[in-house]
């Protein structure tokens, strides 16, 4: 009988989760998941997967320049050269970037980019980076001065089956509230005037699909509502399922509503650049283009002695996948960039990064270490490769 008791205990147990777990409003249906317009503005927002509207979102935003340019008195029958930026996901590892992009401004040779993407706490650098040096003093105090209390509050063995995540990110909804406030949200919305795109990757977790925020019309459209959801992409796109909450965006629906869930764009691309389905050498504007890519990681091997328990080895599997996964998404890149006559140019955490020992996420040593380990890669010259490492030994010489 005890067996047969253990497991009416247990089926107990997961009964009254199912009561009690947080409440949520409907999901969209299935066939609507494209006619969702947060807050009714139909460029705020793209899947992955609408190479239509990605075309013409880069192609308005090229008009938008253009003009742009006639109303300072630049000539326009040759476009300048454009500067791309993709920051990868990497939690704490992010203060690697915020250190190359600070290290950057100072060698003098850091460009202004034409389009900025993010995910993760690349999500959260992204606007810093958009916005230019002024901006710079702030990121490094974000990512120097952060600790786990900045981040969340962690929550009882219980909230595995009785909440949404392990921790509570209140704490950081608060950092992005300071940080990311009406006059940064202002000055994206008159870069996008000008041209320029910020985009942001969430995971629809409902859907399974890849969500690129477009940031410079979300600021731009003026909406009511419209800074209190960008807060929640960039707290969505650092939403680890399963640690971080997950983030519940509000649409609407031929007068109906309905609730997104939304997490880390890490679960489905830790970096991109666009879409591989988007061409942009197809789209008729002729100019020089080079892209940046900032991998907060290492790209080697993680060698560690796994133990032989349950929770080690599945610990142990999901780091993994994550790695092969981050070495994936630059693999990508590379290639697409390739295809598109795009100059590449990749940094990432290099073997020789050596630091105190870590005592945990978000400590505050190892985050200033790795801050100053990517500030001193780009100010001696080290920091770009033309090639994933991968493929550094049998890939052809870049033009």
């Amino acid at each position: 009988m005890r067996p047969l008791k253990a497991i009416l205990l247990l089926v107990g147990i997961v009964s009254l989760a199912g009561c009690s777990i947080p409440e949520r409003g409907p999901a969209v249906p299935q066939a609507d998941t494209t006619r969702a317009l947060p807050l009714g503005i139909p460029n705020a927002r793209f899947f992955a997967n609408d190479t239509r509207g990605l075309t013409e979102e880069g192609l308005a935003s090229v008009q938008r320049e253009v003009a742009a340019l006639q109303a300072a008195g630049k000539p326009t029958t040759r476009l300048p050269p454009v500067y791309y930026l993709a920051v990868s996901g990497g939690g704490d590892n992010g203060a690697f970037g915020a250190g190359l992009i600070n290290g950057w401004t100072e060698t003098g040779a850091r460009p202004e980019f034409k389009m900025v993407t993010g995910v993760s706490t690349g999500a959260l650098i992204a606007p810093f980076a958009f916005l230019g040096p002024d901006y710079d003093p702030a990121l490094r105090e974000v990512y120097t001065t952060m600790t786990p209390d900045k981040i969340y509050r962690a929550r009882g063995l219980t909230a595995a089956l009785y909440n949404d995540a392990m921790a509570d990110t209140t704490p950081l909804s608060e950092v992005i509230a300071r940080n990311a406030d009406q006059k940064m949200f202002d000055a994206i919305a008159r870069e996008y005037r000008r041209g320029r795109l910020l985009l942001i990757g969430t995971t629809d977790l409902d859907a399974q699909r890849p969500v690129i925020w477009n940031i410079g019309a979300l600021a731009a459209s003026g909406k009511p509502g419209s800074l209190e959801l960008f807060h929640k992409i960039l707290r969505a796109s650092a939403a680890i399922p399963g640690a971080f909450q997950p983030v519940l965006i509000d649409v609407e629906i031929d007068g109906r509503k309905y609730q997104e869930l939304h997490v880390d764009g890490g679960a489905i691309a830790q970096l991109f650049l666009y879409p591989p389905a988007v061409d942009i050498s197809k789209s008729g504007v002729r100019r020089a283009r080079h892209a940046y890519i900032i991998r907060n990681a290492r790209l080697d091997p993680d060698y560690a002695q796994s133990e032989r328990r349950t929770i080690s080895l599945a610990g142990r599997a999901i780091s993994t996948m994550l790695a092969a996964s981050g070495h994936n998404d630059v693999l990508r890149t590379y290639f697409v960039t390739q295809r598109d006559g795009v100059d590449y140019n990749l940094a990432y955490i290099g073997s020789d990064f050596s630091s105190a020992p870590k005592t945990g996420e978000f400590d505050q040593a190892f985050m200033r270490a790795l801050y100053e380990y990517g500030y001193r890669q780009i100010k001696d010259g080290h920091a770009w490769h033309k090639v994933p490492p991968a493929l550094a030994t049998t890939a052809p010489p870049t033009r």
